[in-house]
């Protein structure tokens, strides 16, 4: 059976990792403080940001090659599943891990902001690798949590707290643009692949089985979690992967209705549509005229 650990509170995942609880809604720990780390599956009840040590050498991306011999960042979001029940261990493990809980923002500037880190609903395949010189600025955010929680806390405590966690999250921000850009031919690959699926969908049954296209299911199909293929599209084109989708849908809408006698309503069923006025809808707002006049002035012209 599969066993997932349920921690519901920041001192929970403190003490399953045998580390001292520093504050009840936030904590730094520092693994290589750990003798072992017992791998299971974990579900969090709070936000997570754990830094791990790897040696993974130079990788190149697209035209210009980085050193990532040094850490990656991996996010996770409370209610989200983590780690592997093998049975096993890692031995003198290294890295680090920030924690905290959503009650901690509660009446901080973060508070609204969190939904705009996107990255904590990333896949673990999706992490941020940093060069050098962006994991020294994201251990040194680290280091500066975790000394304001060695401290007597006071009624500052919090706001300070949350401020550093901002100032980190905003630099992981920074970096996470800065890898969409370095990952430039990737990407241009991934956007191909992007249109293939989009174009095969449209060519095949599935608008008639499953409906539009969606978001989730593009991301799907392209092994990446739909937040991070969305940021990576939005990049790329300035557009939204919704707002991508919709003008690939309304290409298809005037080819019908250039190339076919099809009604309104059989050229909306085709492309999916449940209902004719939601293409009619769509098509004004993008288009800006209706599907008719469309046609009309086609003819016309």
């Amino acid at each position: 059976m599969d066993e997932i650990v349920k921690l519901d509170s920041v001192e929970a995942y403190s003490k399953l990792l045998g580390a001292e609880t520093l504050h009840p809604l936030v904590n730094v720990v520092d693994f290589a403080q750990l003798q072992t780390l017992r791998h299971c599956r974990k579900n969090f009840g709070f936000y997570a940001i754990f830094y791990k040590e790897l040696s993974c050498g130079e990788l190149s991306y697209g035209r210009n090659k980085y050193d990532y011999q040094d850490g990656t960042l991996v996010f996770i979001g409370p209610s989200q599943i983590a780690g592997v029940n093998d049975g096993g261990e890692t031995l003198n493990p290294k890295g680090l891990v920030l924690m905290f809980h959503p009650d901690l923002l509660y009446g901080t500037s973060l508070a609204k902001r969190m939904k705009e880190y996107s990255f904590f609903s990333y896949d673990s395949n999706e992490s941020l690798h940093m060069s050098e010189r962006e994991r020294r600025i994201i251990l040194n955010c680290f280091q500066e949590i975790r000394e304001e929680l060695v401290h007597a806390i006071d009624k500052h405590s919090k706001q300070i707290i949350a401020a550093n966690i901002e100032v980190m999250l905003n630099h992981c921000v920074r970096f996470y643009d800065r890898q969409f850009v370095t990952r430039e031919l990737p990407n241009r690959d991934l956007l191909g692949k992007f249109e293939q699926l989009i174009n095969g969908y449209f060519h095949s049954e599935k608008p008639q089985i499953i409906g539009l296209p969606s978001v989730q299911y593009c991301a799907e199909q392209l092994h990446l979690s739909p937040n991070y293929f969305g940021d990576l599209i939005k990049k790329e084109t300035g557009k939204s992967a919704q707002a991508y989708i919709q003008l690939a849908i309304i290409e298809r809408a005037k080819e019908h209705l250039m190339e076919s006698s099809d009604s309104i309503s059989e050229i909306a069923y085709k492309l999916g549509f449940k209902y004719p006025h939601h293409l009619s809808r769509m098509f004004k707002k993008i288009a800006g005229q209706t599907p008719n006049d469309y046609r009309e002035q086609g003819i016309i012209a």
